[in-house]
């Protein structure tokens, strides 16, 4: 464990202190992490830290300068989901609830609400509260602009037009809380964008039905359209300001499918930002929120582009101040001179830090997950291998400590998406499960992003398909290195991952012995028209979305049940976990029950695990906890890591 100058909230919170055992309990990596976050403010005088005893969240308020605990803010076991400093005094704090709203149609929703904290006189009050004809949540965070010289936060909400809501822009002065209504045009209007001086500049609109999105941008004459495409599977929204500050920035797609940022003037001039190599997330001038630079994932090594000389030497020369591990950015003064970083150490795992640009040190905050040593975590490879049609794919495995990576229990853990990736570095559901001995490899199937639209598009019409023999081939390479027993492999996901482990068992039998699906889709027809009832529509870009990667035609399409596993259950015989949060409003909870009720009534051994209140994200400590817990007992019961001896206990470590 690394020494840490900077021991937060010892004191107020009593939440990192305990001693550390020789060997970390499941608990250990199953529990939220000790800090999920770490903001600085504006003039570089205050951080805030959002820590957790593995359930409960604290919000602690920090001198940055001799570290002095100056405010602890109680948020129970709230979702806590960002946190953003106005200015030194003031805080926007983000949380998430799921319900259903009376009078508004459709399932329950999850919503966002933001809360103003004023520090120095310990008041807070609920953003958009109390406005006509509008709900107080939010529909993003807050941009936050100087205008008349007072922190002003303009935030997106709801107000309702004929008992429909628009996303509508609203201003809020941080100092004195007044609230105004500043544009609310039309129904579909998905996005806005406020200039630097705090003056609406572009307005984002998607038709659903058509497919369509349009550009505004507001000039001398008032609003003027200044693009339009084709976008059926979402809209392009807005990106934030450009390089100059003053431009409109919005991710585009060219002309060969390719990402692209393209930058307009006012007058509809449009220019492409040039890029070595293509961004992933995009890096802005904490000061006037103007864009600097971007960041990639470039093979297995993050990679941070500044657009100007002085900034990248800047940033490198904080890299090269911790040598061999990922470095990213978390947040940074407006002066950009005090950074935090969180530090992925591979043998210590994440801490953050505090970098003073000015007096050239570095002081650690605490690690992100404060009872794990370095005997505590596991060796994570790169791997690359080919699937049968020849396609490479690449992921990362890693290996439990201690034992001789030959003939291991396996557990394959495909990523959700399906349009999403795994990445390199910690990774607590991985580990969790290397610390009890298996071996855990994560491909990035086709269809995952960051490797080009190519191996995107070789995804389309791979759901249950190649989508799904690209796991088992990574089995069977692993199998011919000699790393893995092949008669001792279970795989395990969430959300597209779990729909993979279902699929395992009844599309691509003979590779596993035993499955866990966490809220995983099982009936995907019965999925889609669950979507469709979600966003009020029979033609949105979320169906065709799916569609896409299903390969069928349209929710009546009979081949969604040749790839449903809840269809197919004659087929399964080996036993599978269900685990889904109840509150889940991504893959609703009846995905499980409606899985769970098909096995039962095939005679096929299953066991289901309600997470009470829980989302789809795994948001609350405990329903973490509980869904690891569930899942390592059950892989102990039926893929002993050690098949010599008796399934293992994991309540007794």
């Amino acid at each position: 464990m690394r020494i840490r100058d900077f021991a937060i909230a010892i004191c107020a919170t009593a939440l990192l202190s305990g001693v550390q055992a020789q060997a970390a309990p499941l608990s250990t990596y199953g529990s939220l992490p000790t800090i999920e976050d770490v903001e600085i403010s504006p003039d570089g005088t205050r951080l805030a830290v959002s820590l957790t005893d593995g359930e409960q969240r604290v919000l602690t308020i920090h001198n940055a300068t001799d570290n002095k605990l100056l405010k602890a803010l109680r948020m129970g076991n709230n979702k806590l989901r960002w946190v953003q400093w106005a200015d030194a005094s003031h805080l926007l704090v983000t949380v998430s609830s799921t319900a259903s709203v009376v009078g508004l149609e459709g399932p329950k929703r999850e919503f966002w609400m933001t809360s103003l904290y004023d520090l120095d006189t310990d008041k807070a009050r609920l953003l958009l509260d109390n406005q006509p004809d509008s709900m107080n949540v939010v529909l993003s965070a807050a941009s936050l602009r100087s205008v008349d010289g007072a922190p002003t936060a303009f935030v997106q909400g709801l107000h309702f037009v004929d008992n429909f809501g628009r996303n509508t822009l609203f201003a809020i002065n941080v100092k004195t809380g007044r609230t105004r209504m500043i544009e609310a045009r039309s129904e579909d209007t998905d996005d806005w964008l406020v200039g630097g001086d705090g003056v609406p500049l572009a307005q984002s609109q998607y038709d659903e039905s058509k497919g369509t999105w349009v550009l505004r941008i507001k000039g001398p004459k008032g609003w003027t359209i200044v693009d339009r495409a084709v976008s059926p599977m979402g809209s392009y929204g807005v990106s934030g300001l450009g390089r100059d500050g003053k431009s409109v920035l919005v991710a585009r797609v060219n002309d060969k499918n390719e990402t692209v940022y393209r930058e307009y003037a006012a007058d509809g001039s449009q220019v492409d930002v040039p890029m070595e190599i293509p961004f992933d997330g995009l890096l802005r001038d904490p000061g006037n929120d103007a864009l600097i630079g971007g960041v990639s994932l470039v093979g297995d090594k993050t990679r941070y582009v500044f657009f100007d000389p002085k900034d990248q030497s800047r940033w490198n020369a904080v890299e090269k101040g911790f040598a061999g591990s990922r470095v990213s950015l978390a947040s940074w003064s407006a002066d950009r001179t005090k950074v935090v970083v969180r530090v992925d150490s591979p043998t210590d795992g994440p801490a953050y830090a505090l970098v003073d640009m000015t007096a050239k040190t570095a002081s650690w905050i605490g690690d992100e997950y404060k009872d794990l040593a370095a005997a505590d975590i596991a060796e994570v490879r790169p791997v690359k291998y080919k699937a049968a049609d020849g396609l490479e794919i690449t992921g990362y495995l890693t290996l439990p400590k201690g034992r001789d990576p030959k003939n291991l229990p396996l557990v394959v853990l495909p990523h959700g998406g399906p349009e999403g990736r795994d990445m390199p570095g910690f990774d607590w559901w991985a580990q969790g499960l290397a610390s009890r001995g298996y071996a855990v490899l994560q491909p990035n199937f086709r269809g995952s992003e960051g490797f080009g639209w190519d191996f995107i598009k070789a995804g389309f019409g791979e759901w249950g398909r190649k989508m799904q023999t690209d796991l088992s081939d990574g089995v069977r390479w692993l199998e011919k290195q000699g790393i893995v027993d092949p008669k001792r492999v279970c795989i395990v996901g969430a959300s597209y991952g779990g729909y993979a482990a279902l699929a395992g068992a009844a599309l691509d039998r003979g590779v596993y012995r035993c499955a866990v699906s966490v809220a995983g889709p099982a009936d995907l027809k019965r999925m889609l028209q669950d979507d469709q009832e979600l966003h009020l529509s029979r033609n949105n870009s979320t169906l065709r979305y799916w569609l896409r990667f299903m390969g069928a035609d349209g929710i009546r399409d009979p081949d969604l049940a040749a790839i449903s596993p809840a269809k197919l259950t004659d087929k399964i015989d080996l036993p599978i976990l269900l685990i889904h949060g109840k509150d889940d409003t991504v893959v609703p909870y009846v995905q499980s029950k409606i899985m769970a009720d098909a096995m039962a009534r095939a005679g096929k051994p299953t066991e289901l695990v309600t997470l009470a209140g829980e989302d789809h994200w795994l948001s609350r400590g405990a329903s973490r906890q509980q869904m690891l817990t569930a899942t390592v007992q059950f892989l102990e019961k039926h893929n002993p890591p050690d098949p010599a001896a008796p399934a293992q206990t994991t309540a007794a470590r």
